[in-house]
């Protein structure tokens, strides 16, 4: 028999599609084909196929050879097509039975010594893999511990193309040779993209010093509006001058955040192992993601895209987590507006020529902006010399829609002398904020049970409004707020959703006036009856 056939996974955007990789020897002149729609990278396999083989030990035959990757409309890119196509030639050639290759999956780069290289993104192949009914996967040693994170799939971990086809003839397993300690493993360089490691993902890896709470001074309204933003996920603007610690305290609110259920876990370790910031040595993410990308960032680095292959952006990469926006307004207002539609799907949908592609994107926004460009206005004795056309430009990057989507909107003052002088120990550490915004998220799941949502920032104002109503007359201010025109219907709703948090956390059965008020004031910075 001259045909054999095993499966791989072809990645599209952060999902994977089944792809069946088929050999077929017919006499003739030697020659390999490759068909099926391959991109540059996979057309190049054909040599390193080759020369793994031959390098391997085994026979490379001498007939027409056509490989084809099927379904043929999907495209395909990536080296991670190497192993399979390398095996099904050898199970054409019948120096491995076919029957065995039939129904694995198989994910890994060869080198031309028949060394197997990792690839990004095996977790989201052998998930596509395990919805498709496969049960046994065969995927490099180094990403072994990340494949194997999907339940009910066996994995066999390889490092070389010999060691598979030992195993694969039931033959004596071939030793290789261990990287020496503290050497550099070449082989991990697959796994990250060049430039993506340090800086773009500050909870992606163990920190030296976990920020804590307790290190912000003063900051009264701040240390709230954050607590309420952890408790419900609600979206965060800070305004402030310069130094009064907007960073610091954004820089803290992935500690506030509870960890990452299990099913949430593999969403965010899909996310990182497609994008190649995955951390070596950690292949499940249990934390929430912090991601603070500079303000020169594209529309296509905040959102994801890119050309070719469209790419996860950073809304993506802060999946469950935290997006921070540093210096909001001198991001580009395309960018920015860009933010509008995955701030209330949860998700972003990318449209190319080929077709449309989902990424999930359901996040925690936080931003930061100055009140000028200069950030001394309204500052006592600062000296702002911006014109009033420059400040009312500056702060119209942020655009209403964009401002009417974010929950939250602190002020932030400068420290006083004395608040930044006060005795270590006076203010509230992390845990013990994190501790009662874990305990206002499980009101809200008890709550919620029965319902696909979890947190009070999911539920549709039409759920809010006709099946949790707040307590008699709570809304009167902010109804009065919405007839004057200050107040959209979309703002009404998030006023509720704030002010069911601010219930929880201070364990109310609903939202007393007081609650509702309190969250007016946290959205619109006006005082209330407080």
């Amino acid at each position: 028999m001259a045909f054999a056939r095993t499966c791989s996974v072809a990645l599209v955007g952060v999902e994977g599609v089944v792809v069946e990789v088929q050999a077929d020897l017919e006499p003739g002149v030697a020659a390999f084909t490759l068909v099926g729609l391959p991109d540059k990278s996979l057309v190049e396999s054909r040599d390193r196929v080759r020369a793994a083989v031959v390098n391997s030990g085994a026979e490379w035959p001498q007939r027409k050879l056509t490989v084809g990757l099927s379904p043929a409309s999907v495209p395909k890119g990536g080296s991670g097509f190497d192993l399979a196509v390398a095996c099904a030639v050898l199970g054409a050639a019948e120096l491995i039975d076919p029957r065995e290759l039939a129904h694995l999956m198989m994910i890994g780069e060869l080198g031309l010594d028949g060394r197997v290289r990792p690839v990004r993104g095996v977790l989201p192949a052998v998930l596509a893999a395990a919805e498709a009914g496969y049960r046994q996967v065969v995927v490099p040693e180094q990403t072994a511990a990340e494949a194997a994170l999907v339940p009910g799939v066996s994995v066999l971990g390889v490092r070389s193309l010999r060691q598979l086809i030992a195993v694969l003839t039931d033959g004596p397993v071939p030793e290789e040779e261990p990287v020496e300690d503290g050497a550099p493993d070449a082989m991990l360089a697959g796994l990250l993209v060049p430039g993506a490691g340090t800086g773009t993902l500050a909870g992606s890896g163990p920190p030296a010093r976990k920020p804590d709470m307790a290190e912000v001074a003063g900051q009264r309204a701040a240390r709230m509006a954050l607590e309420v933003a952890a408790a419900g996920a609600h979206h965060l603007l800070f305004m402030g001058p310069p130094g009064a610690g907007k960073t610091m305290l954004a820089e803290r609110l992935p500690g506030l955040l509870p960890p990452l259920t299990p099913k949430e876990a593999l969403e965010v370790t899909a996310v990182h192992s497609v994008a190649g910031v995955l951390p070596p040595g950690k292949p499940l993410i249990d934390t929430p993601p912090y991601c603070a990308p500079h303000h020169s960032a594209t529309m296509a680095a905040l959102v994801g895209g890119g050309n070719g292959q469209p790419r996860p952006g950073a809304v993506s990469l802060a999946h469950r987590g935290v997006l921070f926006l540093d210096e909001a307004p001198e991001f580009s207002v395309r960018a920015l507006d860009a933010l509008r539609q995955p701030l209330e799907s949860g998700q972003v949908l990318i449209a190319r020529a080929a077709g449309m592609m989902r990424m999930p994107a359901r996040f925690l926004l936080l931003l930061a902006a100055n009140p000028c460009p200069c950030g001394r206005h309204n500052r006592l004795g600062g000296g702002c010399e911006c014109t009033p056309t420059a400040i009312r430009r500056y702060q119209s990057r942020l655009s209403g829609p964009l401002l009417d989507r974010i929950d939250l909107r602190v002020h932030v003052s400068p420290v006083s002398r004395a608040e930044l002088i006060a005795p270590r120990g006076a203010a509230e550490s992390s845990e013990t904020i994190a501790a009662r915004v874990r305990e206002a998220r499980e009101r809200a799941r008890g709550r919620l049970a029965g319902t696909p949502w979890t947190v009070n920032s999911e539920v549709p104002g039409h759920e809010l409004r006709t099946r949790w109503y707040p307590e008699p007359g709570a809304l009167r201010e902010a109804e009065k707020d919405m007839e004057c025109g200050l107040l959209t219907a979309r703002g009404l709703d998030r006023v509720l959703r704030v002010a069911w948090t601010i219930a929880d956390l201070a364990g109310h059965d609903r939202p007393t006036a007081d609650d509702v008020a309190q969250a007016l004031h946290l959205r619109t910075g006006v005082a209330r009856r407080l």
